[in-house]
């Protein structure tokens, strides 16, 4: 494939024309019980089981529209030397390790791109090391089949998050190194990791959304800074463009509600998902809204809630409720299990987990016709026949990850609405 895919991102409906995803590998397999939390789970995970739930899922997204795998991506780069030294030095830079980067440096392009991800052991060749609990020098990435959090694309360009926990820091430089070199994309880049004084930001792709061209929403809990968002914003300032920034207040627990898309997605023109005790309830968790146009800031105020900030604007959403509107305990079970974290591929036409059955039932409710996975993988269906529609996904394994199908999906293009 020699296409160049030059990225636009100007909502999160329109039609998908590429997406960047990873398959859940070895890396998931490489924690154990006692550093499962460190590693950002509540618990470990089948990695067989999860891998024959992502490639039904993947193999979806196949039959939709052009998919990349990022270690394909970070492979091609590699290739190139220069590109290869610059991404170990920036790496030894950065990591906690323990030795020098000999070992890597002897590593073929194709070894590189699976440890970089999976992990390096560490040589156990002196008492300190052998008595270490630790087994990887450079430890696996287990959270990156959750593609959305260490990049985030708007309008032509890609913002580089400024992950919240260490173990998640290689995610971002990977991305970065992605679209700076590889030659499918082009895209200009604002990278948090290189903002002076960065020490207190903190920005993932879960919490980052783009209901319109000109409209950011943007999560601020125990993923997302308040530093963060100022710097995002002040580079708006800088390029003199008019917008709309909302930000939500997001609880600090339990993990369930660690990034905005967990409470709250965008499946049409006029509706979304959202759990309703978070985005609608009444609740301290503050929405606030900050206009920017000419280079300059020209209001920041709270409003009431997300809804009525969009209605503001022109965009006026009808909510349909995770876990259904009438049992605030399915409500919860629900949303535990990415019950609000859908990813549109076009307008109305949205993919979730099936496991949901509240959701899903409200889904239909509200007019979103019900398909299977395994019905538009044997061609039962033609997706172009359906106004609205949720396809279902096996979910048992990858929900306990702590996400869901919009958690796995990096889009680069986008059809502009």
């Amino acid at each position: 494939m020699s296409q160049e895919y030059k990225v636009n991102l100007n909502s999160e409906i329109g039609q998908l024309e590429a997406v960047i995803l990873h398959k859940p590998g070895a890396e998931v397999e490489n924690m154990k019980p006692a550093n499962a939390h460190r590693a950002l789970y509540s618990d470990i995970l089948n990695v067989e089981v999860a891998n024959q739930e992502y490639a039904e899922f993947i193999s979806v997204l196949d039959k939709l529209t052009t998919t990349f795998e990022m270690q394909d991506l970070l492979r091609t780069i590699l290739q190139n030397d220069t590109v290869r030294q610059s991404l170990v030095n920036d790496l030894w830079l950065d990591e906690e390790h323990y030795g020098d980067d000999t070992f890597v440096k002897q590593l073929s392009t194709e070894q590189l791109s699976i440890q970089l991800i999976e992990g390096i052991r560490m040589q156990k060749n002196s008492l300190s090391k052998f008595l270490m609990d630790d087994r990887y020098s450079l430890k696996p990435l287990y959270n990156f089949f959750f593609m959305r959090d260490a990049s985030m694309s708007f309008g032509d360009k890609v913002v580089v998050g400024k992950m919240a926990n260490a173990i998640r820091s290689r995610e971002a430089l990977i991305m970065d190194y992605i679209f700076k070199y590889h030659p499918f994309f082009e895209a200009e880049t604002i990278n948090l990791n290189n903002a002076p004084q960065n020490a207190k930001m903190n920005m993932e792709g879960g919490d980052f959304l783009v209901p319109r061209h000109d409209i950011l929403l943007i999560g601020m809990g125990i993923r997302t800074s308040p530093e963060a968002i100022d710097f995002l914003i002040n580079e708006l300032n800088n390029r003199k463009a008019k917008k709309h920034i909302i930000i939500q207040e997001l609880p600090h627990s339990p993990e369930s509600f660690i990034h905005l898309d967990m409470v709250f997605t965008l499946l049409d023109h006029d509706k979304c998902m959202v759990y309703s005790p978070i985005i609608l309830g009444n609740n301290q968790y503050r929405t606030i809204q900050i206009d920017i146009e000419g280079g300059k800031t020209q209001k920041i105020e709270e409003v009431p809630h997300i809804l009525h900030a969009l209605k503001q604007l022109g965009m006026d959403l009808q909510p349909i409720y995770c876990g259904g509107s009438t049992d605030r305990w399915i409500q919860d079970r629900e949303q535990w299990h990415s019950g609000a974290n859908f990813f549109a591929f076009a307008p109305g036409k949205v993919i979730g987990y099936g496991r949901n059955s509240h959701t899903i039932e409200a889904l239909n409710q509200a007019g979103f016709d019900i398909i299977s996975a395994y019905d538009v993988l044997e061609d039962n269906i033609d997706i172009s026949k359906y106004h609205k529609c949720v396809i279902t996904i096996e979910g048992s394994e990858l929900a306990r990850g702590g996400g869901g199908a919009r958690c796995m999906t990096m889009p680069v293009r986008r059809k502009t609405i």
